[in-house]
């Protein structure tokens, strides 16, 4: 039998939410997985965290501007007629 229980950590005991159905004394086997609460962040918001995180940092405008060069060239090459 497999069944999927929720259930809510007390030190060393799991206390279930629900009969298993099963005599007492009974030998089972667990597989634990932990069920992460919904996250409260909205999409983007990151994002938003980070924003001017790397504003007036001489190396990442450096790093930026090397990028930006090496995307403006144009790296095509000619197919011969």
């Amino acid at each position: 039998m497999t069944k999927v229980i929720h259930g809510v950590v007390h030190g060393k005991t799991i206390a279930l939410e629900e009969d298993m159905g099963l005599p007492e004394g009974q030998v089972v086997q667990l597989t634990i997985r932990a069920v992460l609460p919904p996250s409260s962040r909205q999409p983007g918001e990151g994002f938003l965290r980070t924003e001017g995180i790397l504003a007036d940092d001489p190396y990442w405008d450096a790093i930026m501007e090397e990028i930006y060069q090496e995307r403006k060239s144009d790296s095509r090459k000619e197919l011969p007629e």
